[in-house]
């Protein structure tokens, strides 16, 4: 009985191709599904889907009667009963290979799935911040992906739950899903109700900052502090030093994140010609009175230590309260001192530690001057 139900199922009848001939039109369906037998050695796998990739649900042995509700085209698969790439959807809604299946039945195909049109919330952004970041996670850490302009008209897909952000329009933990799939902040923006998203994607892991010796950290930075004193004037020196004692070597925060050795801010959504974006962070702010306070700041990203130190010599030349130092361009010692009086820092022992630095670790060599 097996060889004569083997020989009707042979051939380009099992292959589902236009006119292929499943015997039944797509669509058509058994309330009870299509009875069939397997024909394995040993078990054979159930899957999710109609491929050899696809999760496996369960197992049926040789010999078991399963219900078919129709058939579909997947990898190839070389079976028991047959060598095909047609896929058998079970009435459960699992599949197994047709390759290991016995019936004398005229399997149909299975209905494609009905299409949807995505229905999007159309969405304006608000912003007096400058340019706003959207980013590839709900998350200030996420990566940028782009920026948005006031008055930009955007798709939204759907919102979830991300970092807490002060914007223009508000305050909210609430991130907008773009028709693109990017990411943007919902304290920018205007719109009507947005569904939730089915899921969010896990914040980005905070990168680790690699234990660098100061030898290492030293031969890391000079690139970078020389061609800023190239670009701006500032001694290398003071510019390694002041990364160091700001820093902690690399291993603060804003270094390891987001290569930001000098606590450079944006200013209002501005970032300059060296950084690569914006991150906002929660700060404490203390006055002279004793009282803190939390508040968002927005301190600025880059791609590298170098980038980071040519940004510190353009914000020390583009701000003219730092003029007077451009007196000192070689003399390094002088230099810090004027930038400490224009206001840089306000720790009174601020100028010796930077130098201290510098004589300490021999970074007067790197002035490119000498």
């Amino acid at each position: 009985m097996r060889h004569t139900t083997r020989r009707l199922l042979t051939g380009a009848a099992l292959v589902l191709a236009a006119g292929g001939g499943l015997g039944m039109s797509p669509g058509t369906a058994y309330a009870a599904g299509l009875s069939a037998t397997i024909d394995v050695s040993g078990d054979l796998k159930i899957r999710s889907a109609p491929s050899t990739a696809s999760k496996v649900v369960g197992t049926v042995k040789d010999g078991t009667k399963v219900s078919i509700a129709c058939a579909v085209n997947g990898p190839t698969v070389s079976g028991k009963v047959r060598t095909t790439k047609v896929w058998d959807r079970l009435t459960s809604g699992a599949y197994i290979s047709h390759g290991y299946v016995r019936t004398s039945a005229k399997i149909p195909a299975c209905a494609a799935p009905a299409k949807t049109t995505p229905v999007y919330v159309t969405g304006t952004v608000r912003t007096t911040d400058g340019a706003v970041n959207t980013r590839t996670g709900p998350y200030t850490s996420s990566a940028v992906a782009g920026t948005l302009a006031n008055n930009t008209i955007v798709k939204i897909d759907c919102a979830v739950q991300g970092s807490s952000v002060a914007g223009t329009v508000r305050t909210t933990a609430q991130w907008d899903r773009l028709a693109d799939g990017r990411y943007v902040a919902h304290a920018y923006m205007l719109s009507g109700t947005v569904k939730a998203c089915a899921a969010a994607p896990s914040a980005p892991t905070t990168p680790v900052a690699p234990v660098l010796t100061p030898e290492q950290f030293i031969k890391a930075a000079v690139p970078g502090a020389q061609q800023g004193w190239r670009d701006y004037g500032v001694p290398p020196s003071v510019t390694i030093a002041q990364a160091i004692l700001e820093s902690g070597w690399g291993r603060s925060g804003l270094s390891a994140v987001d290569k930001n050795y000098f606590g450079i801010k944006c200013q209002n959504g501005a970032y300059g010609p060296h950084a690569s974006g914006c991150h906002v962070y929660k700060t404490t702010e203390c006055t002279k009175a004793g009282k803190c306070f939390e508040i968002n700041d927005a301190f600025r990203t880059y791609s590298s230590m170098a980038r980071s130190f040519r940004d510190h010599g353009h914000f020390l030349k583009a701000n003219k309260r730092y003029a007077p130092a451009f007196a000192y361009t070689k003399n390094a010692d002088k230099f810090i001192e004027q930038v400490w009086k224009a206001g840089y820092a306000t720790d009174p022992k601020y100028v010796p530690k930077v130098t201290g630095i510098m004589a300490t670790y021999g970074l007067y060599q790197y002035d490119t001057w000498k």
